[in-house]
């Protein structure tokens, strides 16, 4: 499936909620939900019964665009999942949050993932002292990411940098705006993990 490239704005009036697409735009009365929160196009104030398939295929989608997947990606990072002890919706959820993408996202360094996805492709960030690039790469506990020292000018990352200053990070996170570093310092736990889903229901969507 190919990459969407429209007005991101549109995904969350789809799914009816805030997929925080559009960095600090969607924490003011300018968000697409807050002015008009009904599905895009011509008949998108219509409203039916949604079919079973229908509830978890939404809720898969609204996961799948929340962190900014295409849907190869979203698939192979469930197929990890399944493969991994415990319940598969925490670990699903898991494996997501631990992308070096939402990772730079949640620590403060890009106001939404796809500018984070954009900067770790630039190669603005270390991650235990080496350049990494791929924005999908799994982060453990333990791992430093840091912005790299020649980046460090760059004005979208000082602007970042101060406003992630004022804002707090998940509990699995510590980060350090004046040396523009962050850690992981454990996994998430789903108590962490703020994402507005019921992971159970994708699982029982890939389940059927």
């Amino acid at each position: 499936m190919s990459r969407y490239t429209g007005p991101v704005c549109r995904l969350c009036r789809a799914e009816g909620t805030k997929l925080f697409l559009k960095g600090d735009r969607c924490y003011t009365e300018k968000c697409a939900i807050a002015r008009r929160n009904t599905r895009p196009g011509q008949h998108g104030a219509r409203k039916g019964k949604t079919s079973e398939y229908g509830i978890r295929l939404r809720e898969k989608q609204k996961l799948r665009r929340f962190y900014g997947l295409n849907e190869s990606q979203f698939a192979k990072m469930y197929e990890m999942a399944t493969k991994m002890p415990g319940q598969t919706g925490h670990d699903f959820l898991q494996l997501l949050e631990r992308r070096l993408d939402n990772v730079v996202y949640r620590l403060g360094f890009a106001v939404s993932r796809r500018q984070a996805r954009e900067l770790v492709r630039h190669g603005h960030f270390l991650v235990n002292g080496r350049k990494l690039d791929v924005p999908s790469a799994l982060l453990r506990a333990g791992d430093v990411v840091t912005v790299r020292e020649k980046s460090r000018d760059v004005e979208v990352l000082k602007q970042n940098a101060e406003v992630a200053s004022q804002r707090s990070v998940p509990g699995w996170l510590e980060v350090n705006p004046e040396t523009m570093s962050g850690r992981v310092v454990s996994l998430p736990t789903r108590d962490q993990i703020e994402v507005p889903v019921n992971e159970q229901l994708v699982v029982e969507f890939y389940a059927r």
